[in-house]
């Protein structure tokens, strides 16, 4: 039972009942009422102030049974829109999103080989404002933003280092929302594809783990529905774990990383180096592994062995519930996950599932849509259906 004083229980039983509405889709207020254990009467009185916030509208469904159709209540979805951002080393890709997750509008902006920093503090800025002006006429316009770091942030949302702009301790959400007007949130990628994994897809994990194989590697780690982010916030940058002592020179100054052997970049490459001149798309990749090319399996094969030796490091680490990948090469490669776990052959590991994602490379702008919408909405724990 909450309890406190009066405004701080309204405010908890209004975040209860945002939370069920969002997590079920279409509730009446008697279904609002057995979910939460609220009375009816708590529930009429927050559900008329939701209607007039225009937060939650009302529906009729079809009911073929005697008596009254019954109303039911849903999020209003066009109330106002998220905006999540992927600042990648080659492009920044833009996703806006409804209150209730959907996507409604996507865009990419390429990048030159060398941006500066204030090149690239235009384009997000002329960019955003172009999304404010396009959906002012909403109820709340644009009711967040949330961008996506592949390198290190601090837990004050300073841009320590990203790699490939070579930014170091970069005040990037200050003068965003110096230019703005608005709040800006920043996060690493890696967490917000661990986020989406949870919010999208697996509603009653506690423990969750989201490796991400793109440009490198990165961890996103999810534990009682919170981000686990270490005493700075740097926690997660598994990709840089020794797994090959003296091998590989990488960028970080050490010798033998993890993303030196188990990322999808290093297999690039080193298939560019196998076939010079190829077209390098995974729709190519994809023909070559379903005619059984000698060099093209070779590599997987190595490609999943280093991976599970890392798999194996990161589960008697922390010992999830849910292991999640995301990877393109792992998704059309056949069997690769019976592969993986037939290398996982420690009696000490323990998991529940490994799984490779559903989402994909989008995971990280849809964590971030729903990172501002659970702000926005200030509900406790954020399901929503995963629409495609």
């Amino acid at each position: 039972m909450i309890t406190g004083d009066a405004s701080y229980i309204k405010k908890m039983n209004r975040s209860l009942i945002l939370k069920e509405i969002l997590k079920e889709g279409m509730l009446s207020r008697a279904d609002v009422s057995k979910a939460t254990a609220l009375t009816r009467a708590t529930v009429s009185g927050q559900v008329a102030d939701l209607l007039s916030e225009e937060l939650v509208v009302e529906k009729e469904i079809e009911y073929n049974q005697v008596g009254r159709k019954p109303i039911m209540l849903s999020i209003n979805a066009e109330a106002g829109y998220a905006i999540g951002i992927d600042l990648e080393y080659d492009q920044i890709s833009f996703a806006i999103s409804d209150l209730q997750g959907s996507l409604v509008l996507t865009d990419t902006m390429k990048l030159q080989q060398y941006n500066a920093y204030e090149d690239i503090l235009l384009l997000l800025t002329g960019q955003i404002k172009r999304y404010q002006e396009r959906f002012a006429d909403s109820r709340y316009g644009i009711i967040g933003i949330v961008i996506a770091i592949h390198g290190l942030v601090s837990t004050d949302e300073v841009i320590h280092y990203i790699p490939s702009f070579d930014w170091h301790d970069v005040p990037l959400k200050r003068d965003l929302e110096n230019a703005l007007g608005l709040q800006v949130k920043l996060e690493n990628n890696a967490n917000l594809s661990a986020f989406a994994e949870c919010v999208f897809f697996h509603h009653e994990t506690n423990d969750l783990l989201s490796v991400t194989l793109h440009s490198g590697i990165g961890m996103g780690m999810m534990f009682n529905h919170s981000f686990f982010r270490g005493q700075d916030g740097f926690a997660g940058e598994i990709g840089h774990m020794i797994v090959v002592p003296g091998g590989l020179p990488c960028n970080c100054g050490n010798k033998g990383c993890w993303e030196k052997y188990a990322s999808e970049t290093s297999i690039l490459q080193l298939l560019r180096a196998k076939k010079p001149g190829e077209d390098m798309t995974y729709a190519q990749i994809g023909r070559w592994i379903e005619a059984k090319d000698p060099d093209v399996t070779e590599l997987m094969e190595q490609f999943i062995y280093y991976l599970s030796i890392g798999l194996n490091n990161m589960i008697n680490i922390y010992n999830p519930e849910v292991v999640v990948l995301d990877s393109e090469l792992l998704r059309i490669y056949p069997d690769s996950l019976q592969l993986i776990e037939a290398n996982l052959n420690s009696r000490v590991s323990h998991y529940r599932e490994i799984k490779i994602s559903t989402i994909g490379k989008k995971s990280c702008v849809l964590g971030a849509c729903a990172i501002a919408i659970q702000s926005f909405l200030q509900v406790p724990v954020l399901n929503l259906p995963y629409k495609g």
